[in-house]
């Protein structure tokens, strides 16, 4: 017999003695997650439990682990809320323990964003449990996009999966209400421009400085849309009972240069609503279109701008036809030109289609109403009308007020009869109240250019 060995009976004792020692502590393990919600705050026990998985090395057994995948998109049309939740979230779980972040900043963004790069894991904890997170980037040819390789991003979440339930149940729904609310505290107001259907849209900040109150409008037309849009957001259960899509269109139309863009400005700053700027040149199908669509979000503002310019097909057909309302135009497509039909664009505005968000607003611009075929822009498609004029002396003012810092002046009665028969932009007025610091010299090249308008509109009458 070999000298010193342990007899049987010492080996069981031992080794009965260290699984009893391992059967206590995940008893007291237990007995702390089961008592950490009624004694330490939900953020401090997030920070304990995470520090005490990293000290000990604490892991499961391949068996014990269900992995949750989390994909960018739901489907080829439709992205997933999950996804755009987690990368929220995560983003305030960043400590000094990850090892590769993303660090970006546009050039007129006040702070740096930060956030998780690809392969980076981030440990997180709730109710007790330990969960970890893995963001995932892959090259792959995405579904619909004709050989085009796109970027698909997805996010992968480990845990016990004895905590199934309470993560599905309590874990994730309590992900979405956090990113919701992170979401409204941060909210900056973007800029997408659409039109490429194989790419994700780029976005900018918008910093247009451009509100309610620096239009030059009539108080009484920027009162009642301020008006109709406070009641738009309101009436979420209005348009569910009534069985309404929860949108709403509005037609800008008048001149070039009586501000339709700064008025979408302004109605994005008033309601801290995204827009989404489509561009129909470079939208070819009706599939494209709807894979557009679906990629805007809600509480977002919809523009097509110039859209008597964008194609003829939305041209009105009585007047290209010459009032034979039997003659059709390339409004039903064709093979050989493929522009979008006007049946597409009415489908996106209140079909099948409108129906993949809430909140929505839609906006068309134009400079010729009369242009457009009147199945664009009825009623329910486009549901209010505002007619951007010339300079009226209510606008004046209000650009006196912006740029001149004055609410009176001896010029001012005589700039108001001449407004009364004299056809200016805003755009033009804006243009010579910028000119000089000196106020009586600005006024009185404004009164100037009045004054010639109102000679050249004399001569062509007398022609």
């Amino acid at each position: 017999m070999a000298p010193n060995m342990p007899s049987a009976t010492s080996v069981l004792s031992a080794y009965t003695t260290f699984a009893a020692s391992i059967m206590v502590v995940k008893t007291m393990l237990n007995e702390v997650r089961n008592n950490a919600n009624q004694v330490i705050p939900q953020t401090l026990q997030e920070k304990i439990i995470v520090k005490f998985s990293q000290l000990f090395k604490i892991r499961f057994t391949e068996e014990e682990i269900l992995t949750i995948n989390i994909s960018r998109q739901c489907d080829s049309l439709t992205k997933n809320e999950i996804y755009e939740a987690a990368h929220t979230y995560l983003g305030t779980k960043i400590n000094h323990s990850n090892k590769r972040l993303k660090l970006s900043k546009a050039p007129r963004d006040k702070d740096l964003l930060v956030s998780i790069d690809k392969g980076e894991v981030i440990l997180d904890s709730f109710e007790g449990i330990t969960l970890r997170w893995v963001k995932l980037v892959s090259d792959e040819l995405s579904q619909g996009h004709m050989g085009h390789k796109v970027n698909m991003l997805s996010m992968e979440l480990n845990f016990n999966k004895q905590h199934k339930d309470k993560v599905l149940g309590r874990y994730i729904p309590f992900v979405l209400e956090t990113a919701k609310k992170i979401q409204d505290e941060t909210r900056v107001v973007k800029l997408y421009k659409i039109g490429d259907p194989f790419n994700d849209p780029s976005s900018i900040d918008l910093h247009h400085p451009s509100t309610f109150d620096t239009l030059a409008m009539e108080p009484e037309v920027k009162r009642a849309l301020i008006d109709d849009l406070d009641k738009f957001v309101r009436r979420k259960e209005f348009y569910h009972r009534v069985g309404k899509v929860w949108k709403r269109g509005y037609l800008l139309h008048g001149p070039p240069g009586t501000g339709k863009s700064s008025l979408v400005a302004a109605m994005a700053n008033y309601l801290k609503f995204h827009i989404y700027d489509f561009d129909l040149s470079r939208i070819k199908h009706d599939m494209d279109f709807r894979r557009l669509l679906v990629s805007t979000t809600n509480r977002s503002i919809i523009v097509i701008e110039d859209i008597d310019c964008s194609y003829t097909n939305f041209h009105n057909r009585h007047l290209s036809s010459g009032g034979n309302k039997d003659t059709k135009q390339t409004n039903e497509g064709s093979g050989g030109d493929h522009t979008l039909p006007l049946a597409g664009l009415l489908n996106f505005i209140d079909g099948l289609w409108s129906s993949c968000g809430d909140e929505r607003i839609i906006v068309f611009t134009t400079n010729y109403k009369e242009r457009l075929d009147p199945a664009l822009i009825r009623p329910g498609r486009m549901d209010v009308h505002i007619h951007m004029s010339y300079l009226t002396f209510g606008g004046f003012k209000i650009l006196s007020s912006n740029y001149l810092n004055i609410s009176s002046h001896a010029l001012f009665a005589q700039i108001e009869e001449l407004l009364k028969d004299v056809q200016v932009t805003p755009a033009e007025a804006a243009q010579e109240l910028m000119k000089s610091d000196d106020i009586d010299e600005v006024l009185e090249g404004f009164e100037q250019l009045l004054l010639k308008k109102e000679k050249g509109k004399q001569v062509q009458e007398n022609l």
